[in-house]
């Protein structure tokens, strides 16, 4: 399965907001999109994955779940994408479906490694910048994208994720990462989807010119 260069990780206070910014992203536009509901029980995120679903698959939108990758495999989401603190790809991938996506995040060289060996399917590295959630994480920026990319030399999507905008789309492509994964500036606006396929789009017809 090829990964969407952009990915829309939802948002929200409340799980029907989170539904309600779904629903927007894929109306935009949006190829892939991340349920990112934490801090719930897994009946509620059960019944709001399989409304995501519903609400994804009308639209053709891939439906990637955070963490939890028994409810991803009930409710077919497309894939399952996991954090430090979820339990490993590998003992993931013995319980999904062969066709479901496992991603993972990594803020380092070594991250990025231990995660291709146990074959996910992409990475997200990040932040690109810093976020208030968290100051204790090494931000990596354009100078930090390019170093792991260039060291890795691997087929496998990396994604970069972090308080990504439109002005940053350009820059980051260059260093060799294949997509982006944003939250805040699209929650912020939708029509922003648009704009950055457009941007992504631009960079795969600037490869291909090269490429020949």
């Amino acid at each position: 399965m090829i990964i969407p260069k952009l990915q829309y990780i939802s948002q929200g206070n409340s799980p029907k907001e989170h539904l309600e910014n779904i629903q927007k992203a894929c109306t935009s536009g949006a190829e892939m999109v991340l349920l990112d509901l934490q801090k719930v029980s897994d009946k509620k995120l059960l019944e709001v994955a399989t409304t995501a679903r519903e609400i994804t698959a009308h639209f053709q939108t891939r439906l990637l779940l955070r963490g939890n990758y028994k409810i991803a495999k009930t409710v077919k989401a497309d894939g399952v994408h996991l954090e430090k603190t979820d339990v490993c790809p590998s003992v993931a991938r013995k319980h999904v479906f062969t066709w479901q996506l496992i991603g993972a995040t990594a803020n380092t060289l070594q991250d990025c490694e231990t995660l291709l060996e146990k074959e996910v399917d992409y990475i997200t590295l990040s932040p690109f910048r810093q976020t208030e959630k968290d100051d204790t994480i090494t931000v990596l920026a354009i100078n930090g994208f390019t170093l792991i990319t260039e060291a890795l030399q691997t087929e496998t999507p990396i994604i970069g994720f972090g308080e990504i905008t439109t002005t940053d789309v350009t820059a980051i492509l260059a260093t060799g990462v294949s997509g982006i994964a944003v939250a805040d500036a699209i929650t912020q606006d939708f029509d922003r989807i648009k704009e950055f396929n457009q941007l992504l789009k631009a960079s795969s017809t600037e490869e291909q010119r090269h490429a020949f």
